[in-house]
């Protein structure tokens, strides 16, 4: 295989940078595994931010997401390190990571973890009739 996990993140220049916007990212194919038993758990991740100077360029994302396939992580941990790295790189305005484990004993696992920089004021909320 020509293409391997890395957990180098890319980043590229935001091109609007003097617009708040989200962009939103859908990662149904996470895996990582149980550290007490070795099984593979299933997640969907999904990543919501609001850029400020850069943003994370998707293969690298990609390519950072297949590094967890043969670790083993509790949910909490692997969510809460997901968004410190991709923080660190992107430095955003705002980040949310949800991440939906799939069911390991009868028991699904969701876990929501947000930075937000406290320099940043989210803008009014429009809602149109």
């Amino acid at each position: 295989m020509t293409t391997q996990p890395s957990k180098d993140l890319e980043t590229f220049d935001n091109p609007q940078p003097g617009r708040d916007y989200t962009i939103r990212i859908d990662i149904p194919e996470f895996t990582c595994l149980c550290p007490k038993t070795g099984q593979p758990d299933f997640a969907t991740l999904q990543i919501e931010y609001v850029p400020a100077a850069l943003c994370v360029e998707l293969k690298a994302l990609k390519l950072y997401m297949w590094t967890f396939r043969e670790r083993g992580a509790f949910h909490e941990a692997v969510t809460n390190e997901i968004l410190n790295d991709i923080v660190a790189v992107t430095q955003p305005n705002f980040m949310r990571i949800r991440a939906e484990f799939n069911v390991r004993g009868g028991i699904y696992t969701t876990v929501v973890v947000e930075h937000r920089n406290p320099a940043w004021q989210a803008p009014e909320l429009v809602n149109l009739p």
